[in-house]
């Protein structure tokens, strides 16, 4: 049983790799450990965004990975 982050931009940087594969379920507090110190501080930023299952939660706090599904952390956008 797993859940997959996925880390996009410069959170990729921060973690060194695209995915990690985490023991399910998977909540907020979870998330924060399995991510690593540098990405979790970045996730505390109301900026950043996550999406479970392809959709992005209106309250990241409130995550609740099951096995199988795929948690994507949003950076910020930029651009012009």
């Amino acid at each position: 049983m797993a859940v997959t982050i996925l880390f996009l931009g410069p959170l990729r940087d921060l973690a060194g790799e695209e995915t990690r594969e985490v023991p399910a379920p998977l909540d907020w507090a979870g998330l924060l450990d399995a991510a690593g110190p540098l990405v979790a501080e970045q996730l505390a930023s109301e900026r950043v965004n996550v999406a479970c299952g392809g959709k992005v939660l209106s309250d990241k706090h409130g995550l609740n990975a099951q096995d199988g599904d795929e948690v994507a952390l949003l950076p910020p956008v930029s651009g012009g």
